[in-house]
């Protein structure tokens, strides 16, 4: 009787004590099926300092050897035998993170998602069209319908349910604003709202000039006057552009030139941030139908082409 008390005794005190103190943290995946013995198993396998004897014996005398879920995991330091096994039981996956910035486009989303060493990468191989058909495939084109933001995952997950995500992510926020959005504004679809949150995205990043900024083109919208925006230019010119944009760029047509088109064009150029659509939904009152930038990151609004013309020789000809 002695030696059973103290073999628990002794038994209690290895659950509760650091299984190890040093960094860094030591991955390790359990595959699906696994009992506590097998988990275990692979969790020795993998290089983390655990008898396995031992970490079996204590999932079956807590009656979790058949509750432990598939997934990658991290041991981390100071970590008990028995809190690694409340994780997992838990299914506390290690986690990776992946920001999403705002203004990005589609292009650069799909670049830092291929390039995240801590998913799968199920889409890789994927043309735009592919891709847009398994998330979203109500819609053509796959610019501005994934919101900004920095998304955590389980190690290992698909990177689908990234663009799932982020995809769900915009909707909840495109709608919450189209839903709050100025009765008078000249969209016919809560995608012609995305579209012009877009531009506003790219044409400043000064966050108390979007209202304004979306102000200006609503303007121009009700009079049909030309949006005359360099981003939808440099959009439409795709690869070509080359940090510069020139007289004969303004003049080349393509779907994307509001130089040469009037009204907004096909589709977003960017992925717009919660702001820009606020903005977009919810544009400032004003009668400005021009802007200049200062040269400091603020712009100069005018309601008139004179005071334009004056504002561009102060700003930008000196």
């Amino acid at each position: 009787m002695l030696a059973v008390i103290a073999a628990g005794t002794g038994f209690g005190y290895w659950a509760k004590q650091p299984i190890t103190t040093a960094e860094p943290a030591i991955p390790f995946t359990i595959t699906p099926g696994s009992s506590g013995g097998a988990a275990a198993q692979q969790i020795a396998n993998a290089g983390v300092p655990i008898n396995h004897f031992l970490f079996q014996m204590l999932a079956r005398a807590t009656r979790k050897s058949g509750k432990i879920k598939a997934g990658s995991y991290e041991l981390e330091p100071f970590t008990t035998p028995l809190r690694l096994l409340d994780k997992l039981v838990k299914g506390e996956f290690a986690q990776g993170s992946l920001t999403v910035i705002e203004g990005w486009t589609f292009k650069q989303m799909r670049a830092a998602i291929n390039a995240a060493p801590a998913l799968k990468h199920d889409t890789a191989n994927l043309s735009d069209a592919e891709l847009l058909a398994k998330v979203a495939p109500d819609y053509k084109v796959p610019e501005g319908l994934f919101f900004p933001d920095t998304y955590l995952y389980p190690k290992g997950s698909s990177d689908l349910e990234i663009y799932k995500s982020a995809h769900t992510a915009l909707l909840n926020r495109l709608n919450a604003a189209w839903a709050k959005r100025d009765p008078n504004l000249p969209y016919k679809t809560p995608y012609e709202a995305l579209t012009m949150a877009s531009i506003v995205e790219k044409e400043t990043g000064q966050k108390n000039e979007r209202g304004m900024i979306a102000g200006v083109f609503v303007n121009r919208l009700k009079i049909g006057m030309l949006l005359q925006t360099d981003p939808t230019v440099i959009y439409g010119m795709g690869d070509k552009y080359d940090g510069k944009i020139r007289k004969k760029d303004l003049e080349t047509d393509t779907p994307y030139n509001t130089y040469t088109r009037v009204g907004l064009p096909p589709s977003p150029i960017s992925l717009p941030g919660v702001q820009s659509l606020a903005a977009a939904l919810s544009p400032a009152k004003t009668d400005a139908l021009y802007f200049v930038s200062r040269g400091d990151g603020t712009s100069q609004f005018s309601g008139n082409l004179n005071d334009h013309n004056k504002a561009v020789n102060q700003y930008q000809r000196q």
